[in-house]
């Protein structure tokens, strides 16, 4: 087996050892390789429909998955129990739990509320209970930070590329990175928003952009100080507006194209302690 040290987030895994990869966001551009976890004789499969308390799962390879939703994590009770692709469960490595991702797909789970992000090997099917999207291990849960509270609200992303390597090494396959010459990416096109007042180095952003606010000050100097420090976290303008005819200047964050983006940057500028900031769209 290849040594697993010089591989970031990719996962090569053959019949008998598997070996995937989790690194930790811990904001400011700063991250930490958590230790490479191992799979113990799994083998990958799709699955076949399969109904639970009366409702029906689908499980297929969606290699675009992307979703919102809350997440839950599990320990104990399963540790040392054959998951649902035959490996052995182990609650003290990056593994989780999903009801219709292929076993073992690699995604990417960012915790909304705290902006850390890690990257896990899908290798169960669950969870069951209402309104989760996911189930990670014992500590999955304490590197994203939500294993004292039980849930969080996070996004799950597939990621492609790791997620067809590692399928095609289980298989004995060789990977071939799918190329499409005709294919053309396409993006929406937007009205600019011009700004009044702006203080920034830009004066137009797309109109229904979002925006992390993260305080209002009377006096200039205070909004430009605290952009200062914001900036580890991403773009930060100043803009003034006049409110029952007092001006305030507001210090933002972005822009952002999705609210789940400025979300993340929320997460983190509470987290450096400013607890009134909120996600704004223009």
């Amino acid at each position: 087996m290849k040594n697993c040290k010089q591989i970031i987030l990719l996962i090569i895994a053959f019949a008998l050892a598997s070996c995937t990869y989790g690194k930790i966001d811990l904001g400011n551009g700063k991250y930490s390789q958590a230790a490479a976890i191992k799979g113990q004789g799994g083998t990958y499969k799709v699955g076949n429909p399969y109904k639970i308390m009366g409702k029906w799962y689908y499980p297929k390879e969606d290699y675009s998955y992307s979703e919102i939703g809350e997440a839950s994590w599990y320990g104990e009770d399963f540790h040392a129990r054959k998951t649902a692709n035959g490996e052995n469960y182990d609650m003290n490595t990056l593994t989780a739990a999903h009801r219709t991702l292929p076993l073992p797909s690699i995604v990417r789970v960012t915790n909304l509320e705290n902006g850390r992000s890690l990257v896990l090997r899908v290798n169960d099917r669950g969870p069951y209970a209402k309104n989760r999207i996911i189930d990670v291990s014992k500590r999955s849960a304490q590197l994203l930070g939500f294993q004292t509270q039980g849930t969080a609200k996070v996004r799950v992303e597939v990621l492609e590329k790791e997620s067809k390597e590692l399928k095609a090494a289980l298989l004995g396959d060789k990977y071939t990175p799918s190329t499409n010459a005709t294919a053309k990416t396409t993006t929406t096109k937007r009205d600019p928003l011009q700004i009044t007042g702006y203080q920034g180095s830009s004066k137009t952003f797309p109109k229904g952009s979002y925006f992390v606010q993260a305080g209002a000050y009377s006096q200039q100097s205070s909004a430009k100080n605290l952009s200062e420090q914001l900036k580890k976290f991403g773009q930060t303008n100043v803009y003034f507006v006049t409110v029952d005819g007092q001006k305030f200047y507001r210090v933002r964050i972005g822009p952002y194209s999705y609210k789940q983006e400025a979300e993340v940057t929320l997460a983190k500028v509470k987290n450096f302690g400013i607890y009134n900031a909120k996600v704004v769209q223009d």
